[in-house]
């Protein structure tokens, strides 16, 4: 049965989705080279020039340094970014490489590279060109490590930059939009684009996944479906946060924003699982500094309090650098103290002491 042919993305479809961009003076677009940032910075240039009061559009390449074609795919990008009235700029990421861990340490360093860059340009907006292909791959990528209700709902249209900037935002124009239909966009249009070999390299997860998207999809399970899934949990989580919400604002006065939390039990325990889940969730993350934690091990917490509660055996576990205390009427969550360290080793007149403890 022949492949039916994808449609082209029309410049009335790609004004709606750059639509409420068009007030802000700047625009950083994240392009490689490949079909997809192709495409964005292609749209993004021909939707510039259909506006009377036109935001600046700066295009930036990341050069990880991990393959020799790189440099060549940057200076193609800035080549088409030329011809279409885009300032466009080349990144390193310079330094080591890690062995392991390779894909996310270049995700960590492209997004504050790409923070450094939108700085320099005067953009609060950085766009990237996931589409919905992406979109039903992250979601098979968490599914397949556990992840819960939040993490289930993927990628948002407009997000925070992670681990960046508080005031650059991230935003997804192509999110709703096929590959298939880039693609065919920009063969319409005689754009070239590159191909990246690693996006079918079997040593990344997301590209062991990517090959069973046809066999999902011919059970029905394509990426609309799994993408519409995406922002169905999206709605139940923000429903959920809502209510979590509320019942942080009920603990107010025994769960202040500074300082150690502490929750009535039996308040506590009266809430919905996931509504517990959360709160305790919150205030490890706020009072720890091991930054969020990990869904499998604050389920694990919650089953160890509520089994302390039934045999009123003593409960106190640390968890992402905060300490969680079971008490007679409450739960409390507080900084961990610092982990003891032993002294340096001195000599003097040839003895040596033995390390104090602190």
């Amino acid at each position: 049965m022949p492949v039916p042919k994808a449609a082209l993305l029309s410049a009335k479809e790609a004004k709606a989705l750059f639509a409420k961009l068009a007030h802000l003076p700047a625009l950083l677009l994240a392009v490689s080279g490949g079909p997809d940032s192709t495409a964005l910075l292609w749209l993004a240039a021909r939707w510039q020039k259909s506006l009377k009061q036109k935001p600046k559009l700066v295009a930036v390449t990341i050069d990880h340094g991990l393959r020799p074609e790189a440099a060549r795919e940057a200076a193609s990008v800035k080549r088409l970014a030329k011809a279409l009235g885009v300032e466009h700029r080349t990144v390193m990421w310079k330094g080591a490489k890690p062995a392991a861990g390779l894909p996310q340490a270049a995700r960590q360093a492209r997004y504050a590279l790409l923070a450094e860059a939108a700085a320099k340009a005067g953009a609060a907006h950085i766009l990237t060109a996931h589409t919905l292909d992406d979109q039903a791959e992250t979601v098979l990528i968490r599914m397949s490590r556990g992840s819960g209700l939040t993490g289930l709902a993927a990628m948002a249209q407009v997000s925070r930059l992670p681990n960046g900037a508080g005031h650059i935002s991230l935003v997804r124009p192509l999110l709703d939009v096929p590959k298939a239909r880039l693609v065919a966009t920009l063969r319409a249009a005689k754009v070239g684009f590159a191909d990246d070999p690693s996006n079918r390299d079997p040593r990344f997860t997301r590209a062991r996944l990517r090959t069973l998207m046809p066999e999902l999809a011919r059970e029905g399970l394509d990426a609309s479906r799994l993408s519409l899934l995406a922002r169905r949990l999206k709605r139940a989580d923000t429903a959920i946060e809502t209510f979590a919400d509320r019942a942080m604002a009920a603990f107010a006065d025994t769960a202040p924003e500074s300082g150690p939390a502490a929750f009535p039990v039996q308040k506590f325990t009266r809430l919905p699982a996931e509504i517990a889940l959360r709160l305790i969730g919150r205030a490890i993350a706020r009072l720890g500094d091991e930054g969020p934690v990990e869904l499998g091990k604050l389920e694990a917490l919650h089953a160890g309090l509520k089994a302390a509660q039934v045999s009123k055996a003593p409960f106190r576990r640390s968890l992402a650098g905060a300490i969680v205390t079971l008490g007679k009427d409450a739960i409390s969550v507080e900084k961990a103290p610092p982990r003891r360290q032993k002294a340096l080793t001195t000599r003097q007149a040839g003895k040596a002491k033995h390390p104090e403890k602190r």
